[in-house]
């Protein structure tokens, strides 16, 4: 067993063992080397069970060609391929090679099940330039850190096994063993900052230190041993500011903190959450207009990502929250599940043992979803008179975002239900009947903590 297979086959026992360990190639250089290991690998090792996924981001006109190659190539080696196609066009203030990862990135989150690992090839050379790519980004520890061996990745988990390995050490073991591989002509592109750091910055660097590659990645991997412990005092800190059902941060134990522990609990909430760490600007932002603001005002922060706003002490992470016509009146059968309009997830109905519509009232006239417009009241069982609906929210201690999108249910002309939340008395069945229960399925993380309390 050669050199390079016994290293890849160290680093996947050193980590959980994967159902499937699925080779993001590229066709390159370093993804053929990769594959070709991973080939070797399995005939000594029957047991692992790996498949390659190429990405065909359609930015280059031989994009084609190259995913006909890689599964070409990929067959020949005895390991299943699987071509994925994405979309990678720039989203506001991001740049084309930043879109493209992202929708790689998407992409490869979305084919990984349970227990399964995605590899991927970047080696030493890559973690120098991250590193440097990083701190002239002004990046905190975490930053450069830059690539981890081992992280979180979708349901599953993602592993770099050549993190130890230099580019030419690769090429070498590509030469030697008579692999082709597919030189993408951006790669070339110095308008791209990492093609500038590879062919124009680091080489200069080498010069007057001939090992600064392994000094850089030698440098994140102390940054990395750093975060892993100021991520352990981030999560514990996180656990005495939070809100344990709805996953809000509670403002008066935050304002406690130090500033210093203020940006690591920020940070470790939305790492938390599965959002990327914003810059520190959003951060700052956070801290002086969401901390600071006067209990009458509801401030939101927002970013290309995510947004996080304050109500009643509390900051709320979720994602940017989609543009909303609330004038729109749906129509629904009442039977099938009714999938909203404007994101703003789906309804459905059931009939169950508990509180709800009674199954009379829900046959006695034309179903429609609507919006709150203002001076909307409802009656409700147990309770005296008729309660206006922005009260019931104010009580219940709903933000207003939630409540301009929560959909109300009309039987005819007339306010039924309010989704997720109350039943009229005049539709109420007898809570011990079987009744038609309405669920909202709000979108992801944005009401959903709410609903489930509530349900």
């Amino acid at each position: 067993m050669s050199l390079f297979v016994e290293a890849l086959q160290q680093n996947l026992s050193r980590h959980p063992p994967a159902t499937r360990y699925w080779i993001a190639y590229s066709g390159g250089l370093d993804s053929q080397v990769l594959l070709h290991l991973c080939a070797k690998l399995k005939d000594s090792h029957p047991d692992l069970q790996f498949a390659a996924v190429h990405i065909h981001h359609g930015l280059q006109a031989a994009a084609d060609e190259w995913a006909e190659t890689c599964e070409a190539t990929s067959r020949l080696l005895g390991i299943p391929f699987q071509l994925l196609r994405v979309k990678a066009m720039p989203k506001p203030g991001e740049s084309p090679e930043e879109a493209a990862r992202n929708a790689r990135y998407e992409a490869l989150r979305a084919l990984l099940s349970e227990s399964e690992a995605l590899l991927t090839a970047q080696h030493r050379d890559d973690q120098a330039e991250t590193l440097l790519l990083q701190l002239f980004r002004g990046a905190g520890i975490d930053g450069l850190a830059a690539m981890p061996e081992y992280t979180a990745f979708g349901p599953g988990f993602l592993l770099r096994p050549l993190l130890s390995f230099s580019r030419t050490q690769l090429r070498e073991y590509a030469e030697e063993h008579g692999l082709a591989w597919i030189e993408d002509p951006s790669n070339r592109d110095l308008s791209y900052d990492r093609n500038f750091i590879r062919h124009e910055v680091l080489p200069l660097l080498e010069k007057r230190w001939p090992a600064v590659k392994d000094t850089l990645a030698r440098t994140a991997k102390h940054c990395a041993e750093a975060q892993t412990q100021l991520n352990a005092l981030a999560a514990d800190l996180l656990k005495t500011v939070i809100q344990p059902k709805r996953g809000t941060l509670l403002l008066n134990p935050l304002r406690a903190c130090s500033v210093p522990d203020r940006r690591l609990i920020l940070r470790e909430w939305l790492r938390s959450r599965g959002f990327r760490r914003p810059s520190t600007r959003v951060i700052d932002r956070v801290l002086n207009e969401a901390l600071d603001a006067k209990p009458d005002r509801n401030p939101a922060i927002r970013w290309n990502e995510g947004e996080i706003r304050r109500y009643r002490e509390e900051l709320y992470l979720m994602p940017i929250i989609p543009p909303f016509h609330p004038d729109k009146i749906i129509p629904w059968d009442g039977v099938a599940t009714l999938h909203l309009p404007d994101q703003n997830g789906a309804l459905s109905a059931s009939l169950e043992k508990r509180a709800g519509i009674s199954l009379a009232a829900w046959r006695s006239g034309t179903i429609t979803v609507r919006y709150r417009q203002g001076g909307e009241s409802l009656r409700l069982p147990g309770r005296k008179g008729s309660h206006d609906l922005k009260k019931l929210f104010q009580e219940a201690g709903i933000p207003p975002w939630i409540r301009e999108r929560t959909p109300l249910i009309y039987i005819g002309d007339e306010l039924a239900a309010v989704a997720g939340w109350w039943v009229s008395a005049g539709f109420a069945g007898e809570p011990n009947d079987c009744n038609i229960v309405i669920r909202w399925h709000a979108p992801d993380g944005f009401a959903g903590a709410w609903l489930s309390i509530k349900d």
